[in-house]
Parts: C-alpha cells; structure tokens; sequence
C-alpha cells in the first residue's frame, strides 16, 4: 500500500473510532458538569455559598470521582432536556420524576427520592374532592414537567378537563399565584408544597394525583451509561452510610410538623410585634456576627417577642435568658430588650464557638440551638450517646435521634450530665428553623413597616401566653 493511502486510510479509522465512555472523559478533564434547577428543593445561592439537596449530594459524588464540579443552573424544567442532548451537561440532578415521555430522550439512575405530587387549593375557596370539582377551574402548571403527563393521562377520561402551561414561572411562583387567588389550582410535588406552606399557610392539598413518584438523576442516552454507573454505585452507598437521610434531614426536617394556626400568628406578629425590636435585633446580629433573623427567630420561639415575658422556671425576657446566664454575660436588666438582644446573641455566639470544629454548617447552626435550649452539657452528654450508637456525631440527624434518650434512665443514668428532656432541644430547632426560613422569606419579599399600628400595639408587661 503506498504511504499516502496508509495514511489517509488510518485518518478515517481515527476519525471513525469511538470517543471513550463518558466517565473516562470526566476524569481526564476533571471536570464534572451538572445541570439543575435554580430552586430551593435543589439548588441556591446563600449568603454561605452554593447549597440545596441536590447540590449537596452531587457535590459528594464529584469528590468520590476526585474532580471538579461545575453546576450549569436553569430557570425552568424545559431548559433541561436540550442541555444534556447537546452535551452542555454531562447529567441533570434536578428532582425530576422518571417519566415515559422523558425515557425517551433519557436514561434514569437510581431513584433516591420519591414524592406525593399534590393538587393545591386555597383554603376557603372550597376543597375538590374529585376530578368532577376541578374541571370548571383554572388550573396553571409549570411547562414540561411530569405534572403535564399526569394531566394528560387523566384527560382521557375527562376530556373537558383543561389547564395552562407556563414554561417562565418556577412551583413557588405558581404556589403565590393559588395564594393569592390569580389562579384556582395548581399542582406541586410534596417538597415544593411543604415549604412553600410556611409562607402562605392557607394552601392546601386537594387531591394526591401520585404517591411515592420516584425521583432520580438524568443521564444522556447512548454514552451516559458508565457515568450513571458510577452515580448509582454513588447513591446506594449514600443510602448505605445515612448520607441521603443527612441531606434530606437538612433541608426538609422543619417541614414535617406544620402549625397552621401557629404559622398565620407567626406572620401576623411579624407586622406587629417585631418593628419595634427589628433594629436591636440587626444591631445585635452585627457585633456578634449571626443573621438577625435567626437570632429574631430564635426570640420568637422563646417569647413570641414580648420583653416582659416570664415563664413558670424564672427565665425573662426577649430571649429568656436565665439568671446565671445573665450574670455570665453581665447583663443587669433581663426584661430590658436592648440587653436581652445582645445577650441572646452573644450567648448564641459562644455556643456556636463550642461546637465540635469537625460539625459542618448547618449541623452546627442546629447543635448551638439544641444547645442554647438544653445547655450545653447535655449536647455532649447526646455525642457520647451517638458514639456508642454507631452514629456520627457531627451529623445533626443523628444527634436529633439521640437527643431524646436522655430523658430515659438506661441512659442518663450513665451520662455525666444525667437527665434532661432530650426532646424538647429537638423541637426547639425544628421550629426555629421554620420561623427563620419564614422570616427570610418575608424579609426577601417586602419590608416592614416603619411603624406599629396604634390598634395592634400590646401590652409589654402582658405575661407570656404559649398560645399566641
């Protein structure tokens, strides 16, 4: 063969081998490239950096692959799709349901999740019992998402039945919409749903069009399947170690025990009560370096903010300190709220500070709370208590399962601190939580007003009322 055809003959078998597995490609790039969807149920950004569900364990997996992560974030479901066929993304982790329609395009790793997809309602506008009750309202969804499919299967049943899609609007968007009656009924998967409910309390589930929808990442056909190997091995080993309970404890925790009536007086207060401590509260949180809205959170949870409050043990104040703890921090005047501020919030601070340098954020944020409720000796008597349980006690959802032992003999008795009533830290943080997303929400949203309306002015010597 002469030299010009051997080397033209080898160009063509150059140029028509096969490009390596995807995985190979990953790990000689280093580089991982993730699409997902900009939202709190799977990624955002915060004051701290990148973080959400789906961050976080993507994040995980690219360290076990020793590469980088890129994360490519979009706006709507339907941007998705054409990112991974065009290469732009080596896999979508975005909370997509695995659907017919999307097999088609994609191939589905382990389902790590599963959600109830809801049909929501505002309350007062009359709950649907039936597809019959929803086929004269308006119902808006969000464009290319399982929900469509979900409808369109119904339909065939009920050919009247109608709805909009809208491809520029995100869940919440359309949870605000139902909110705040610019739209009938609109459909959400549980996650969205339980958040979204602290914000607008009078939502409500009409119906569950599907329980227990699995949830999975998405890998592109014909040259994603070693990097959906890797995923899946990933996955189940997350499963495994209590990496996926960790996450979704982190993010959906608060939201499993909902307080309708708590949470309107939550929103109510905030327009009456907190104006007059806001200030005090942005001041504290900037000498001592925490969010003032955690540390307003953490005042609600204590007092519903009343600086007169007093409760049956003789904590006082804003942030209930008690007497020890203001001779600690030097504060003379507990029922002063300038001074029970500024002490809540050092004494946060300080506890924040004694947590274990290994407890990561927000671990750490939740084991200060626990602490701030319980003392501090307590949260090291639940470490001991984890560690002979197996668990890591740098995780808070193992130290939330261990917490409440110390109320029981067999253990307390054997702790250096004894008893203590181990669940009460636990849901002390968990309604913290759900008034500190609360508060940042509405903080995001509108400003307060400047001043307290005369008619909604209370009593500051008013004795605390659990109730109100």
């Amino acid at each position: 063969m002469r030299p010009l055809l051997i080397i033209t003959v080898a160009a063509l078998i150059g140029t028509c081998s096969s490009p390596p597995p995807l995985l190979d490609q990953i790990l000689e790039t280093g580089e991982l490239r993730v699409v997902t969807r900009d939202s709190p149920t799977a990624y955002t950004i915060t004051p701290n950096g990148p973080a959400g569900p789906e961050y976080d364990l993507v994040q995980a997996f690219a360290d076990e692959l020793g590469v980088a992560l890129v994360v490519e974030p979009v706006e709507s479901v339907s941007e998705i799709l054409p990112r991974l066929i065009s290469g732009d993304a080596h896999m979508a982790a975005a909370g997509l349901s695995i659907t017919d329609a999307r097999r088609e395009y994609l191939h589905f790793g382990y389902p790590y999740e599963s959600v109830d997809v809801h049909l929501i309602y505002k309350l007062g506008t009359g709950r649907p019992r039936s597809i019959e009750d929803i086929l004269d309202r308006s119902i808006e969804i969000v464009a290319s998402t399982s929900h469509a499919d979900i409808l369109e299967s119904m339909q065939a049943e009920y050919p009247e039945l109608t709805w909009e899609e809208n491809a520029d609007i995100e869940f919440a968007d359309l949870l605000t919409k139902v909110a705040m009656g610019e739209v009938d009924l609109t459909v959400a998967d549980s996650p969205d749903f339980n958040i979204q409910r602290y914000f607008y309390p009078d939502l409500r589930v009409a119906l569950d069009l599907e329980v227990d929808d699995p949830i999975a990442w998405a890998f592109p056909k014909g040259k994603g399947d070693t990097l959906l190997a890797a995923a899946d091995d990933f996955l189940i080993g997350a499963e495994r170690t209590g990496l996926l309970t960790q996450v979704h404890d982190r993010y959906y925790g608060h939201t499993k025990k909902f307080d309708y009536v708590g949470t309107r007086n939550f929103i109510r207060h905030f327009k009456s009560r907190l104006p007059r401590y806001r200030a005090m509260f942005e001041q504290a949180g900037e000498e001592w370096g925490v969010d003032w809205r955690l540390l307003a959170a953490i005042g609600y949870q204590e007092s519903h903010w009343r600086s007169a409050a007093v409760s049956p043990t003789g904590v006082r104040g804003i942030m209930m300190l008690t007497q020890d703890t203001a001779d600690y921090l030097g504060i003379d005047d507990r029922l002063d709220p300038e001074n029970s501020i500024l002490g809540g919030a050092q004494y946060y601070a300080r506890l924040t500070e004694r947590v274990a340098d290994t407890v990561d954020e927000p671990d750490r944020t939740w084991m200060a709370l626990a602490a701030y409720n319980v003392g501090f000796n307590h949260i090291k008597d639940a470490r001991l208590v984890v560690e002979q349980l197996g668990g890591d006690p740098d995780a808070w959802v193992d130290m939330r399962n261990a917490l409440p032992l110390l109320s029981q003999r067999k253990w307390y008795s054997k702790l250096p601190y004894g008893y203590a009533r181990g669940w009460e830290p636990v849901l002390y943080v968990n309604n913290v939580r759900s008034y500190y997303n609360i508060l940042k929400w509405l903080t995001d949203q509108e400003e307060p007003p400047d001043e307290i309306p005369e008619d909604e002015v209370e009593a500051e010597s008013e004795a605390i009322n659990p109730d109100a």
